[in-house]
């Protein structure tokens, strides 16, 4: 039997657009409300545009998501289970939860192959869906640096994320982003502007010091 036919229906679509292609999430709000909402909204504010693949385990999971942020006011979120969601097959989408305090905030990984091993242990809110698959399994074509068994030498990059279905639109409680996807671009650009005025400032001190 399918396992597609076997899994509760999906109410909502992320589009991320990586460097190596297009992967497509559908995901499974009723099971796994918390962490559904908390993702949607990281979208919707722009916190994985320009987020690499830090870690990357071939054969196992890709790892991602920035650094830690949640939309919950406790600054993350415990893992939510549903005894028809599987860790058995490669495309799944889980929140990477700590793994001392069991609790989740913005990162995540996907499924490069079957993961028992994670049941229970993880929350599984999404798969990825069509041909976008394949953009997801060049993650384990990648190559990893030197000494390393899950780290890079090139992460590939989350260009953006676009949510093209939210499954809480039409909700009694829909998503309220507390900043949107623009107004993160620009503060991003006027720190990075900072930054280099900055380190332009120290050069020009060290310069007048000689």
């Amino acid at each position: 039997m399918s396992f597609v036919v076997t899994e509760p229906l999906t109410d909502g679509v992320v589009v991320l657009h990586t460097s190596l292609g297009d992967i497509l999430i559908e995901l499974w709000r009723r099971e796994c409300p918390k962490a559904v909402r908390n993702f949607v909204q990281l979208c919707l504010e722009g916190h994985y545009d320009g987020v690499p693949f830090h870690r990357i385990l071939p054969g196992f999971i890709a790892q991602t998501g920035g650094g830690d942020d949640c939309i919950y006011d406790e600054g993350s979120f415990g893992v939510e289970t549903n005894q028809r969601l599987k860790f058995n097959r490669r495309g799944l989408v889980a929140m990477a939860a700590d793994p001392t305090t069991k609790s989740n905030s913005s990162q995540f990984f996907f499924t490069l192959d079957a993961t028992p091993e994670l049941q229970n242990k993880h929350t599984l809110f999404g798969r990825v869906t069509g041909d976008s698959l394949f953009n997801l399994l060049k993650l384990s074509d990648v190559e990893l640096a030197p000494g390393s068994d899950d780290k890079p030498l090139y992460p590939p990059v989350i260009k953006s994320a676009e949510v093209r279905v939210d499954p809480f639109e039409d909700s009694d409680d829909p998503v309220r982003p507390r900043i949107t996807a623009e107004e993160r671009r620009e503060q991003d650009k006027a720190k990075r502007e900072m930054k280099a005025e900055r380190a332009k400032e120290r050069l020009q001190g060290k310069r007048k010091g000689t």
